[in-house]
């Protein structure tokens, strides 16, 4: 008896198996960028749907009128606007605890504009939260700090306008804070936590000091770098559920479209803008490397990880430069100290990739071909060194004394940690902490 031979007719997507992550979950930002974005804020805002308003600042930001400015574009287009000044350098819980006091008895916000550094735009992020949906902070950070319990509905929209180029904290899900009395940072991650817009002017960074511009170029610059040479996305395991996919995830393609240009206009424009805050087009080029430094995020590692260690420990730091009346290690200089360290430690793990980096930031031909375990760590030192930032934990005030608990509290940042190119453990963050006492070459 002949019988028919009937082809699997299931669709090739669905029959796909593969024994690594083969999904890169790569999310475009709504942005607009360039000089004078920033007076489109009214039209932006009411496209969303926001009526009342709270625009959030800092005093530093305050004192140079952009937020009232902000308010009163907004009034123009029918927009009920507030500005509050509290946000904190450096956010902290109890920062956080003041600012909802100030603002729980209000009538309630149905949108939000966060004007200014990282710190305003977390500030922000959270306020939202705890605004919407009330509960300890606690109730929502990651663990070991936190619940990490998930976000019980949706959140008003915020608009994200920088006057830094760094953080790119306009553009991303994650929202960072000190907790006061355990000297650690925390965050609280979920997509509805992200800007529903991000206004990228270059012209709102001109108010910046140089130490403040040299710090978040910092953030930016070795973001960059730790993206780039993040292990790649392909070497995890397929994620079992699409919700249980990190938001660090590894390097990519689409990450690397964005990450090349940014460490190129870096290397070409960082010490410019900080030698010179009124060069223009060292302004706009860093602000436009920051954008793209965060839209190409693959994720972060032991210089990430090592910043919190570095800003719970050296928590008399007063720095240099900044416009604050308290002790605060800034994230930029935390990230910054130990990233030549670091990037010596991983080198070997993906040499390519750091020549390719060293590369696209200027690193000339020749001292990549001397040294390449070196040359990129070298020209890193090089940089901090000419714009006044840490070129050893020295500079905070810590001392080999200090490196068990630098290391304790680095740990355990297990997300960032796992997008390190090779393994790594307490014996080799050691090792890091250590070569950035001295002259960072030693790190192996």
């Amino acid at each position: 008896m002949w019988r028919l031979s009937v082809p699997d007719v299931t669709p090739a997507a669905f029959r796909f198996a593969s024994p690594a992550e083969s999904v890169i979950p790569w999310q475009a930002h709504p942005v607009r960028f360039g000089p004078g974005a920033t007076q489109e804020i009214g039209y932006e805002a009411r496209a969303l749907g926001m009526t009342r308003v709270l625009v959030v600042t800092d005093a530093n930001v305050s004192a140079t009128g952009l937020p009232d400015a902000v308010a009163e574009r907004l009034g123009t287009y029918g927009i009920e606007a507030e500005v509050w000044a509290g946000t904190r350098a450096e956010p902290t819980d109890a920062s956080i605890e003041r600012g909802l006091t100030d603002l729980r008895d209000r009538p309630a916000y149905d949108g939000y504009v966060a004007v200014g550094g990282g710190s305003s735009v977390d500030t922000c992020k959270l306020l939202n939260l705890l605004l919407t949906h009330p509960a300890p902070l606690t109730r929502y950070l990651a663990a070991p700090h936190g619940e990490a319990a998930a976000i019980p509905g949706p959140l008003p929209p915020i608009i994200g306008v920088p006057t830094t180029a760094g953080t790119g904290s306009e553009c991303t899900p994650t929202a960072v804070v000190d907790l006061h009395e355990q000297h650690v940072k925390a965050a609280v991650s979920s997509p509805l936590l992200r800007p529903r817009l991000a206004i990228v002017d270059p012209l709102n960074t001109l108010t910046m000091p140089p130490a403040v511009t040299a710090g978040t170029g910092y953030d930016a610059l070795v973001q960059a770098i730790e993206s780039y040479t993040a292990r790649p996305y392909a070497s995890r395991p397929p994620a079992a559920d699409p919700s249980a996919r990190p938001a660090f995830y590894g390097a990519n393609p689409f990450c690397d479209a964005f990450g090349e240009p940014a460490l190129r206009l870096m290397g070409r424009y960082l010490r410019r803008a900080v030698l010179d805050g009124g060069d223009l087009e060292a302004r706009y080029a860093m602000s436009q490397a920051a954008l793209f430094s965060r839209l190409g995020l693959a994720g972060v590692h032991i210089p990430h990880a090592a910043g919190y260690g570095v800003a719970g420990t050296a928590h008399a730091y007063r720095p240099p430069g900044y416009p604050v009346d308290h002790p605060m290690v800034p994230h930029g200089f935390s990230v910054a100290v130990t990233a030549p360290a670091a990037i010596a430690f991983v080198q070997p793990a993906v040499p390519e990739r750091v020549d390719r980096a060293a590369e696209l930031l200027g690193v000339p031909a020749q001292a990549r071909a001397l040294d390449p375990r070196r040359a990129l760590s070298d020209w890193l030192r090089e940089l901090i060194a000419d714009t006044g930032g840490p070129v050893t934990l020295e500079h905070f005030g810590l001392t080999r004394a200090d490196l068990p608990e630098l290391v304790d509290r680095t740990v355990t940042q297990t997300r960032l940690l796992t997008c390190t190119p090779r393994p790594v453990g307490r014996e080799e963050l050691t090792a890091v902490f250590e070569a950035s006492f001295e002259d960072g070459r030693t790190a192996g």
